[in-house]
């Protein structure tokens, strides 16, 4: 039996510590708040199987300047960060690259087209696979030029294997009677799906941990050594050892990783929501908004309202008018949404310039393993996550090519 210690408790931690647990060995996750909020807590419940596009494809670079120029648009970066921020952006620009755009697509797709194969059999095993609604998702489009301009990505898609269906709008509101006239054109994908509130996913699956001795400790740890038997590892409250340890603190991640002499090109993507509690509308599924880059999805704790995406590093304040913007926007597409007060969140989404996580052993160290970097799709990719780096922990052959998610690819 080894003992293996995780950093970090958020939705990709605690898949790894199950399914490390579920294979024999002894855990110990360490977090700085276990229980606090987290990037996992506060997304839109999405199980984005459909989302195998990168970001950055080409021609979408020279997209960037004007996003940014409507500060409560789709994508922001803050003043004092933007130069910080070049070094990332350099890299996203060769990301758009045809060719690499291409295999970040692949690498995207051998993930999500494994998302449920992993994923079930943990959440029934966890006790929460009632949560999970496979109900399909609706992608809308409020105009012909929009919808044209995805065709592309749509058209990889459906060789990925993704199912979709055209709607004209008529069609979109007879799925959602709610959405009004401005929907023009839709696109439905029944593989996609959501929890009903990822909050209560990630809660669950870190009292079942407790249940079965998965010991947490609360601590901040601020270096990794390897020793010549084990790793070594210094908290703020004491020092850590174990056989082996897998990094998945999200956008903190790049802290520990540099540490080891391993450049990560890794972001805080911050994102807004706004759940209002009691709605005036109903809908049946997650609802995507093509055009304005944000979602809408129905779920016990109220309807959630997502989206943007803003650069200002890890310790920029919250702007929460980016969150009353998103409610702005809900309200353009439901003509009958009049309750817009709603709870306002924020959190910080680690992000790479090709979309791709980080799914590695260290370059330095045999026994440290790397998992963060997910971006929105930390929820979908979380027990795939835990699949593979039980599988390099444990030297086992893979059905995935592994080397793409490798942190060789920043050095």
């Amino acid at each position: 039996m080894q003992n293996i210690i995780v950093l970090g408790a958020g939705i990709i931690g605690l898949s790894i510590a199950y399914t490390l647990y579920k294979a024999g060995d002894s855990i110990t996750v360490i977090d700085r708040d276990p229980a606090g909020d987290k990037v996992s807590f506060g997304n839109a419940g999405s199980i984005a199987v459909m989302e195998v596009n990168p970001a950055s494809v080409p021609g979408v670079f020279w997209k960037v300047p004007g996003w940014m120029l409507n500060p409560l648009g789709p994508l922001s970066v803050r003043p004092n960060y933007s130069l910080k921020l070049l070094p990332w952006l350099y890299r996203f620009y060769l990301a758009s690259k045809e060719q690499h755009a291409l295999r970040s697509h692949q690498a995207l797709v051998a993930l999500n087209t494994h998302a449920y194969r992993d994923m079930i059999p943990m959440f029934k095993d966890i006790g929460v696979i009632d949560a999970l609604k496979q109900k399909g998702a609706l992608v809308v489009y409020e105009s012909d030029i929009g919808f044209q301009q995805d065709q592309n990505m749509w058209a990889l898609r459906i060789k990925s294997g993704i199912i979709t269906e055209y709607l004209s709008g008529d069609d979109a509101r007879k799925y959602e009677p709610a959405l009004g006239e401005r929907v023009k054109h839709g696109m439905f994908v029944p593989q996609a799906g959501y929890v009903t509130d990822p909050k209560y996913i990630v809660d669950q699956l870190r009292t079942w941990l407790i249940k079965h001795g998965v010991k947490f400790i609360q601590d901040e740890v601020n270096s990794i050594q390897k020793s010549p038997n084990n790793m070594s590892l210094e908290g703020r409250k004491t020092v850590y050892t174990a056989d082996k340890v897998v990094l998945a603190t999200g956008a903190w991640s790049s802290c520990l990783t540099k540490q080891q002499g391993e450049k990560c090109y890794l972001e805080s993507e911050r994102g807004y929501n706004t759940t209002i509690r009691n709605p005036d509308i109903k809908i049946s599924r997650e609802i995507v908004f093509a055009e304005r880059k944000f979602v809408i999805t129905p779920l016990t704790c109220g309807l959630r309202i997502g989206g943007a995406a803003e650069f200002g590093g890890l310790n920029n304040p919250p702007n929460y008018k980016r969150s009353d913007a998103l409610v702005k926007l809900a309200q353009l597409y439901f003509p009958d949404l009049k309750q817009t007060i709603g709870t306002v969140w924020s959190g910080h989404r680690p992000s790479t310039p090709d979309s791709l996580p980080v799914i590695s052993r260290s370059m330095s160290c045999d026994r440290l393993f790397y998992a963060f970097g997910h971006g929105h799709l930390g929820l979908t990719q979380c027990a795939i996550t835990a699949r593979l780096i039980k599988e390099m922990i444990f030297n086992e052959t893979s059905d995935i090519d592994t080397s793409m998610y490798s942190i060789e690819r920043f050095n």
